[in-house]
C-alpha cells in the first residue's frame, strides 16, 4: 500500500523543476534526491522539467531543451519557451497528480507555467535570494499565480525575504537536504597528493579566481581539481593555464562529483555572495572531507566556523589561502571538524526533508478542500435567499464551483475521502 496523507488516498506527487535537469545546479539536486526519498517511502512522485539530453532518472518526464537566462549573476537554464508551456499543461492533465510541488514558482517555464494552470493542491518552493531579472517582466502573472498556491516553502531566510518581497504571502521555513547515504557508501577518487576539490559555475560569483590566486601561495605538491565550467572558464585557463597542479576536470557526474569529493583533502566554496544556502557544504561534510568556504549567510546556516568548517571573509585571497593550509594540514582541529560536519550533515537528511514535505503535502490538501468547503458554503447560502429563477442559477453554480474544486479543472475525479463517501480512484 502507497504512503497516504493523513485520512486521504494514497497520492500521486508531481514536482516540478525549472531548471535542466541533465545539468549540475543546486535546485535540480535537491528536487531529484526529494523525488527519490519520497519514492523510497512509497509515494509514486514524479518530476517534470527541461531536460539537456537523456533524463537522469526513469521517473523524469522531460519538457524540452533550455535556454542559458541572464539571472543573479549566473546563467540559469530555464525553458520558457511556448512549447515547453504546452508540454507541461500536457503533463498535468496526462499525469494527475494529487499534489504538485513546483520549485521556484516564478521562474519562466515550466515553474510558473505549472503555477497558473495547475487544479490540484500546490505547494511552492523558494529558493532564489536576491534580485531577479525576468521578475519585473512576470510580476503580475506571477502574483496571480501565487494566490493560488495553497503552502509556500522557503529553503532560507533570505529566499523568504525575497519571495515575499516580489509576491507577499506567509512561507513555511524548510531547509534543503541531503542523500547521505550516497556520500558514505561512494568510494573515494585517488589522489595524486594533497589536492582541494572546487565544484561550481565558472562565473565571478563563485569566486573561483579568488580560489587560484589563493592557491598560489600553497606549497608546490598542492593540487586542484576544478569542476564544471562557465563564461570565465576560458579567460582563468589562459591566466592559469600553465600550472600543472590544476586539472581542469570539465562537467562531471554526480557518482564522480561524489567520488572527488571523498577523495579530495579539502572542499573550497569560495563564493562571494547570492547563496541562499550552502547545498554544497552539505555534500562536503557528508563526505567527510575539510570544508573551507566564505563566511556568508546562506553557508553559516549549514556549516559553523571552526565546528563544522573554516569560514573566511568573501574574496580575501590571504586569508583563504591561510585557511586552504590550515585544513590540509589534518591536525587534530580539523579532524574533529569532520566528525561533527558528519553529524551535522545527518540533520539534513533526505529522509527527514522528505517527511517534513509530505506534512506540508498534507496541509495542501487540507487547505484546498477547506477552500472548497467555504465557497460551497457561501453559494448555498445564496440558494436560500434567492428567488426562484435565481434559486436555479445558484444552483448551477454550486455544481459548476464543487466540480472545479473537487477535481479540480482538469481532474473530474479528486475528493478528499469524507467518512461515508467515496471519491476519485478509490470509488
Amino acid at each position: 500500500m502507497g504512503a497516504r496523507l493523513g485520512s486521504f488516498r494514497p497520492v500521486r506527487v508531481g514536482i516540478v523543476c525549472p531548471y535542466s535537469l541533465t545539468l549540475p545546479g543546486g535546485v535540480q539536486g535537491q528536487v531529484l534526491g526529494l523525488a527519490r526519498a519520497l519514492q523510497r517511502s512509497g509515494v509514486q512522485a514524479r518530476v517534470l522539467g527541461p531536460c539537456d539530453g537523456p533524463p537522469p532518472d526513469p521517473s523524469v518526464t522531460p519538457l524540452g531543451r533550455s535556454i542559458p537566462t541572464a539571472s543573479n549573476g549566473s546563467l540559469a537554464a530555464i525553458a520558457p519557451d511556448p512549447a515547453a508551456a504546452l508540454r507541461t499543461v500536457r503533463a498535468l492533465r496526462d499525469e494527475r497528480f494529487d499534489v504538485l510541488n513546483i520549485h521556484e514558482p516564478l521562474t519562466p517555464g515550466p515553474s510558473l507555467t505549472a503555477l497558473v494552470t495547475a487544479f490540484c493542491p500546490t505547494v511552492g518552493t523558494f529558493h532564489r535570494s536576491g534580485p531577479s531579472g525576468w521578475l519585473d517582466l512576470t510580476r503580475p502573472l506571477a502574483s496571480y499565480g501565487s494566490s493560488y498556491l495553497d503552502v509556500r516553502v522557503a529553503v532560507s531566510e533570505e529566499a523568504r525575504d525575497t519571495a515575499a518581497e516580489a509576491v507577499g504571502g506567509d512561507y513555511e521555513l524548510v531547509w534543503n537536504g541531503i542523500d547521505v547515504a550516497r556520500y558514505e557508501g561512494s568510494p573515494a577518487w585517488e589522489t595524486k597528493g594533497p589536492t582541494v576539490l572546487f565544484v561550481g559555475r565558472h562565473e565571478p560569483r563563485k569566486g573561483l579566481e579568488v580560489l587560484l590566486r589563493a592557491a598560489q601561495g600553497l606549497g608546490g605538491g598542492v593540487r586542484l581539481w576544478i569542476a564544471g565550467q562557465g563564461p570565465d572558464t576560458d579567460r582563468l585557463k589562459r591566466l592559469y593555464g600553465t600550472d600543472t597542479r590544476i586539472e581542469w576536470l570539465g562537467r562531471i557526474g554526480e557518482a564522480e562529483k561524489i567520488a572527488r569529493l571523498r577523495g579530495a583533502d579539502v572542499l573550497c566554496a569560495p563564493s562571494l555572495g547570492g547563496e541562499s544556502f550552502g547545498v554544497v557544504l552539505l555534500e562536503g561534510l557528508a563526505a567527510g572531507t575539510p570544508v573551507v568556504a566564505s563566511d556568508l549567510a546562506g553557508y553559516r546556516r549549514v556549516a559553523r566556523s571552526g565546528q563544522e568548517a573554516i569560514l573566511v571573509a568573501p574574496g580575501d585571497v590571504a586569508a583563504l589561502s591561510g585557511a586552504l593550509a590550515e585544513a590540509l594540514s589534518a591536525t587534530d582541529r580539523v579532524g574533529s571538524m569532520v566528525r561533527r560536519g558528519r553529524l551535522r550533515a545527518e540533520e539534513f537528511s533526505m529522509e527527514a526533508l522528505s517527511q517534513r514535505y509530505m506534512e506540508l503535502f498534507e496541509l495542501a490538501v487540507r487547505r484546498r478542500a477547506e477552500v472548497r468547503q467555504t465557497y460551497i458554503q457561501r453559494l448555498a447560502n445564496r440558494v436560500g435567499s434567492a428567488t426562484a429563477e435565481g434559486r436555479i442559477r445558484s444552483s448551477l453554480m454550486i455544481a459548476k464551483t464543487a466540480t472545479r474544486l473537487e477535481l479540480p479543472r482538469s481532474r473530474r475525479d479528486w475528493a478528499p475521502r469524507m467518512p461515508g463517501r467515496s471519491g476519485g480512484r478509490d470509488a
